[in-house]
């Protein structure tokens, strides 16, 4: 069914790009176990490569299996084209070695996940690309911050791992007045919840580990863009910078949970809203973060441009960093690991865990509390998740 364009985006997800008579009537996409492509003439060969038609060449460059995902990637963001890669880490970094080079910066949001901070402040510095961190919760900050040698824009909306919103339109509208790039790493809210190439930005980035995949079974990132951009990526980023390519069988299992993606989301952000308001009325409970509660911060922000508040909760105990503990080895049901978008509930500590990476100091400076929680809310029956928490909250 290739005539699925402007159809819904569940449909879409399930249909775009693949005809099962193509394929002697295969109701799922074959998967193509390739490593290289064997052409008609070296006419053809050079014609392939040179982009004069399609086809394959060799598998660090593209696979069938993945240019289906990719496809149907861009389409659900609304983009002209996209890229798988193996990793969300590995979609950030042939991004920014494609797009940067010595002498460049970059002003990137204060607040990014741990191993990005780390490659934004340890890892480009070795190439001679500068990052400039602001506070892109006030756009001032961000204009302020833009210099003479800056090419691009930084930012997660909702950020990790505090939840942070950052207003999409007005940052893309302040890096295209300058002629910079808007990057939006889009992982917590997924295109199913909000599509920030729809409010200005120019690419958009995932951790496919993530919502995409969706069961906790395979690592994955990708790209979505204008064109020529993408293709550059792919060409630069993907092809000689990382050599990151995501495998034909990961490809084909980020596919598969593509099929369920705006259903799974539904519940895990209906699951999270029952889960914040139960953290928000309870009286071991500090403060609670979720673009969903109406009385977050950032919450106009949330209704302009996400559907719905996303399966992640943050929040603060009245007593810390050591109540946080706590509870993390009381509870029964929810387990203590980092990633999230898995059918599990899933609690970790930021500050030692997936932010460890930022110092004492910049946590401080930049408002990650020591006692921060972040709670990946599951797939599980909603009664359950709330019984678990409400247990270890009640022996606080």
């Amino acid at each position: 069914m290739t005539d699925t364009l402007d159809a819904g985006f569940a449909t879409r997800a399930i249909h775009l790009g693949y005809e099962p008579r193509d394929a002697l009537g295969a109701l799922t996409p074959p998967l193509y176990l390739t490593s290289t492509y064997a052409q008609d003439s070296t006419d053809a060969y050079e014609q392939v490569r040179l982009g004069e038609r399609e086809g394959y060449v060799y598998g660090r460059i593209r696979n069938p299996t993945q240019a289906l995902l990719e496809t149907r990637l861009a389409s659900l963001e609304g983009a002209e084209a996209a890229v798988a890669a193996a990793s969300g880490m590995a979609a950030i970094s042939a991004t920014l070695f494609s797009l940067l080079q010595d002498g460049d910066e970059i002003v990137v949001d204060q607040i990014v996940y741990g191993t990005a901070f780390t490659l934004f402040t340890q890892g480009l510095a070795r190439f001679g690309v500068r990052a400039v961190f602001a506070d892109f919760t006030r756009p001032e900050t961000v204009a302020a911050a833009i210099g003479p040698r800056t090419r691009a824009v930084y930012f997660e909306t909702p950020a990790n791992p505090n939840l942070r919103l950052v207003d999409i339109a007005a940052i893309s509208a302040i890096a295209r007045g300058r002629g910079l790039l808007t990057i939006v790493d889009n992982t917590f809210a997924t295109p199913a919840l909000q599509r920030p190439l729809e409010h200005g930005a120019d690419l958009v980035l995932h951790s496919a580990t993530k919502y995409l995949g969706g069961h906790g079974d395979l690592l994955a990132g990708a790209v979505a863009g204008p064109a020529r951009l993408i293709d550059a990526i792919r060409l630069q980023g993907l092809r000689y910078f990382t050599g990151a390519t995501l495998s034909p069988f990961t490809a084909f299992l980020v596919l598969r949970g593509l099929k369920t993606l705006e259903l799974r989301v539904a519940r895990h952000s209906e699951s999270a809203l029952r889960v914040a308001r139960l953290l928000r009325e309870h009286a071991a409970v500090a403060e609670v973060h979720y673009p969903g509660l109406p009385d977050t911060p950032g919450a106009d922000i949330a209704r302009r441009q996400m559907s719905a508040g996303g399966g992640l909760v943050a929040f603060e105990l009245e007593g810390g960093l050591q109540a946080g503990r706590r509870l993390m080895d009381s509870l029964k049901l929810a387990r203590i690991a980092v990633s999230l978008g898995d059918p599990e509930t899933l609690i970790q500590h930021p500050a030692t865990m997936t932010h460890a990476s930022y110092s004492a100091e910049d946590r401080e400076r930049y408002g990650l509390s020591e006692g921060l929680l972040r709670l990946s809310v599951g797939l599980e029956t909603p009664e359950d998740i709330l019984a678990d928490l409400r247990q270890g909250l009640d022996r606080l």
